[in-house]
């Protein structure tokens, strides 16, 4: 398996940002090859964390692609910050 993180600063609108993920993104995410699991976290204080799994890094590099055209196209106005995104496979799973 492979993971992304990305950690947005400075969210406007947390809940504003978490709808559109929900109701526009995930759904995006779920048609990538290889997807396994995708969590979007409110950290409070305007930072929000997004994880995404998938059952290989190819998969993963087009959540990343796909990631940037969302918020480009639907969430910049809520996450004035570009992400600071952590990537690579996962070593241990519970």
């Amino acid at each position: 398996m492979y993971a992304v993180i990305r950690r947005y600063e400075g969210v406007t609108d947390s809940a504003e940002a978490g709808r559109r993920v929900d109701e526009g993104f995930v759904p995006l995410l779920r048609r990538v090859p290889g997807f396994v699991a995708y969590y979007w976290v409110d950290a409070g204080n305007g930072v929000m964390v997004s994880t995404s799994v998938f059952e290989d890094q190819s998969g993963a590099e087009e959540s990343i692609k796909r990631a940037a055209d969302f918020v480009r196209e639907n969430l910049a106005p809520l996450l004035p910050n570009g992400p600071q995104v952590t990537a690579g496979p996962v070593v241990a799973a519970g």
